[in-house]
């Protein structure tokens, strides 16, 4: 009896692109040669890579899916089963007409893995799971702020719709505890419109308990090891307090990874959008691809600054001799980027004039 000899994929590639589903993953793999198989499976690293090693032992594994609402935890995982596991941008994997228009989940797992095979795939910064973390709770205060306004307009809808007059006292202090205790003791025509605005009250009340808990928490993490220096050194920019620089810090991660100025830039989106086609040239507005949180953040603390900087003050009265003033604090939001970019690399306070 022949003994089967032992297959042994050893020094060849093999490439696998994911299309990440919650429910599913809907997965092609391809040889340096050809296609191998594309089908669904469980949403799970360990079935893929077990199949993967049956398959083909031996073999350097390549992996790649696109960025959403599955953030990195796959990649993770893949990663420390041992395989290349690389996480792509959506809008940067090449795309055919044909594919556009026809889009399904095994065309689209078929797409990464050749695209990954061809080497036409460039892969994302992935943060570390700790930079994940704290991040996700800045973030969380930023979602607590939006559903804290959205229940005060709730409130002030609900007394414009019945006739109920804010007093003229109350103009310049909205949301003081005088206001909030007037709402308290306010009386409606029916106990059942009265309960109503105990009902919203309660709401508000419940969101600014727990925005008290979550900036408790932020300045704590604001302090340790990882972030007092570079909270300190953000903090003496003009327009950025420590809350905003621990934004900065959470967003951007290791500053050293950005290549050079430029590159920043486009990570924060103040780069503006263009078309060329033959002779005509057409460039607009800023570049929404980038970190939107950011190029919020940068324009807001840019407004303050150059109420408070007198460089940045008068780089401005000149600027908007010539152009509109959302136009000038673009300009002014690229000088404080720069800024923020030098006290982070040189870990150094800016001493202000």
């Amino acid at each position: 009896m022949r003994e089967a000899k032992q297959i042994d994929f050893n020094g060849q590639n093999i490439y696998t692109g994911i299309d990440v589903h919650k429910k599913s993953w809907q997965v092609s793999i391809y040889t340096e040669q050809f296609e191998h198989k594309t089908f669904t499976q469980p949403p799970e690293s360990k079935t893929l890579v077990s199949y993967l090693q049956r398959t083909f032992p031996g073999g350097k594994y390549h992996a790649a899916y696109e960025a959403g609402f599955s953030g990195f935890w796959a990649h993770d995982e893949l990663t420390g089963l041992g395989v290349d596991c690389i996480v792509v941008h959506p809008g940067d994997v090449p795309t055919t007409d044909k594919e556009r228009r026809h889009k399904t989940d095994p065309r689209d797992a078929r797409k990464l893995a050749k695209q990954l095979r061809s080497g036409a795939l460039e892969a994302i910064h992935v943060p570390s799971i700790r930079l994940r973390e704290d991040r996700s709770l800045i973030r969380q205060r930023k979602t607590l702020r939006k559903e804290e306004t959205r229940v005060k307009n709730r409130i002030k809808q609900f007394l414009h719709f019945r006739g109920v007059d804010i007093p003229v006292h109350f103009s310049n202090s909205y949301w003081s505890g005088s206001f909030i205790k007037w709402l308290e003791e306010l009386s409606l025509y029916c106990g059942t419109g009265t309960a109503t605005l105990s009902s919203l009250l309660r709401q508000l009340s419940s969101r600014r308990k727990e925005l008290a808990y979550l900036s408790r928490d932020i300045r704590a993490l604001s302090k340790t090891e990882a972030y007092r220096d570079r909270v300190k050194y953000l903090s003496s920019l003009s327009g950025i307090g420590a809350l905003s620089a621990m934004i900065w810090l959470t967003e951007l991660g290791d500053i050293h990874r950005f290549r050079d100025f430029d590159q920043l830039c486009s990570y924060v989106g103040l780069v503006p959008w263009e078309h060329s086609s033959g002779d005509h040239e057409t460039t607009g507005g800023l570049d929404r691809r980038g970190n939107k949180v950011l190029r919020t953040l940068l324009i807001e603390n840019a407004w303050v600054a150059v109420r408070k900087d007198p460089e940045l003050m008068l780089a401005y009265s000149q600027y908007i001799k010539r152009m509109k003033g959302q136009q000038a604090i673009v300009r002014i939001a690229r000088k404080l980027l720069r800024r923020i970019r030098f006290v982070l690399i040189n870990e150094q306070v800016l001493e202000q004039v």
